[in-house]
This record gives structure tokens, sequence and C-alpha cells, in this order.
């Protein structure tokens, strides 16, 4: 279950950051990604995902995940590998018991779900956006200890 993960989330990464018109253009860069799979299960994958077919700015009809706003398409495409290992995370910014957590387009609710699941016992909840989380610490935690409580989550964030 876990190769069908991975390939989801490639896939997910791979439609966000590409103009792909076919299924053949699928396949061939999620084999570059490692995934060798039949033209069967993308199509399978693509239909749990909701992926639909839009014109994008040039006229040409391409691959969209279902909700535009929450998967932006970058100008510079890397390999979704590369986008994988990186949990999102840009910047955190602290005013009195209050915090902005800045990610990338639509990681903010995967990583405010998981501060909310974490051991994160100065952090009293979240509330996310697209690519902006806000929190609510508890009162008199200290910043120190919220990194060390967001450091397992969002990796290195000093």
């Amino acid at each position: 279950m876990k190769v069908k993960t991975s390939r989801m989330e490639a896939l997910k990464m791979l439609i966000s950051s590409m103009e792909m018109g076919s299924q053949e253009e699928v396949l061939q860069a999620l084999e570059k990604e490692g995934f060798k799979l039949t033209q069967a299960t993308l199509s399978r994958d693509m239909k749990q995902l909701k992926v639909a077919k839009a014109a994008s700015m040039n006229g040409k009809y391409v691959y969209v995940l279902p909700n535009d706003t929450m998967y932006k398409r970058v100008t510079t495409p890397r390999m979704a590998s590369e986008m994988l290992q990186n949990s999102g995370f840009i910047s955190i910014s602290f005013s009195g018991n209050m915090g902005v957590i800045k990610t990338r387009p639509g990681y903010a609710s995967s990583i405010a779900y998981n501060i909310d699941n974490g051991h994160t016992p100065s952090i009293i909840g979240t509330i996310a956006g697209d690519d902006t989380i806000f929190i609510v610490l508890k009162e008199g935690a200290k910043q120190a200890h919220v990194f060390d409580e967001l450091t397992p989550i969002l990796g290195n964030i000093r």
C-alpha cells in the first residue's frame, strides 16, 4: 500500500507542476520518477484523484487536480521525488501567543493536521488555508519549546 501512496503523491506533484495532455505523457513522467505502471492503473489512480482536463493558458487541454486553488502550477518544475522530500514548510513567525506558518501551496492543511495530531503541547490549535497556518500557543509557551515540538513534524525549522 505504501507504493500506491507514494505513486499517488508523485502523480499529484507531477500534475501540479507540469502540463500534460495525455496519459502516455503522464506514464512517461511517472516512469522517470521510478513508477512503472499500466495505463489501466493510471486511469484508476486519476479517477480516484478526480483528475480532469482543462484548458491551459495557451489553449491546450491538460490534466488538472480538482481544486486549482489548492494545487498551483509552478513555473520551474522539479522532479516529484525532490518535491516530496520537502515537508512543504517555508517559514514561521510569532506575535505574542500567535504564530503564522507559511507553506508551499496546498501543504497547509496536511501540515496543520500533523501539528494537531502530533505531540505539540505548547500549541492549542491550528487553522489552515492553502499556504498559511495560523497557530495559537498556550499562555506562557516559549518559542523555543514550539520550535522543538514542531521540528519532528516540519524538519529543521530554525
